[in-house]
């Protein structure tokens, strides 16, 4: 096992949040309101949007895992979630007013698409990607369909809450794979090894 760039400790409380983020740390974690198939969905989908292939092979493979145990029905499930990254990367500011409603239109239509094979799964990923890149427009549309999704309010704050746990670890987790390469490259070139 190779050592960590960032040490050892680090490693445990990366370890430690994936924990409390995915499985859950018995007597220690809030109760989880999404499924684990629903928050690894969401991390998949995060892994595509930030180009991490680590990421990316680790949750897909976990969500073909989970998929298989809940003997879920089959779609193109991979597929579709690129399409969603694809759509998602539209950003309100860089189109117009015009552009914008009709992205929201075709947006809705999409994702209700997408509900059919596992409710809730455009707008709980189109809401991870709203935190993920500070984007108050799109945190507005999937909020007001996760308000639709979920319309009790303690529902509705856990699922924010599994949300946005995803969303921090992602954006840890990713880094960390994207970089350590590089770093490690570059503290070889010093003589350096970890």
């Amino acid at each position: 096992m190779r050592s960590s760039v960032q040490g050892q400790p680090f490693n445990d409380v990366l370890n430690e949040l994936h924990a409390h983020t995915f499985s859950g740390v018995p007597g220690e974690s809030d109760p989880f309101t999404l499924s684990e198939l629903d928050r690894e969905y969401i991390a998949y989908a995060l892994a595509l949007y930030y180009q991490c292939d680590h990421c990316h092979q680790y949750h897909g493979r976990t969500v073909a895992r989970l998929r298989e145990q809940s003997n879920c029905p089959d779609w193109d499930w991979q597929g579709e979630i690129v399409k969603l990254i694809l759509f998602l990367r539209t950003s309100h500011d860089s189109i117009s007013i015009m552009e914008w409603n009709g992205w929201i239109e075709a947006w809705r239509n999409f994702s209700d698409r997408v509900h059919h094979h596992r409710q809730g799964l455009g707008s709980n990923i189109a809401y991870a990607i709203g935190i993920a890149r500070a984007d108050e427009h799109l945190m507005t549309v999937a909020f007001d369909s996760l308000v639709t999704l979920y319309p009790d309010d303690a529902t509705l704050l856990g699922v924010i809450r599994d949300i946005d746990r995803v969303v921090v670890f992602m954006k840890a987790a990713t880094s960390k794979n994207r970089t350590d390469p590089i770093l490690r490259e570059q503290l070889k070139s010093r003589g350096i090894r970890v």
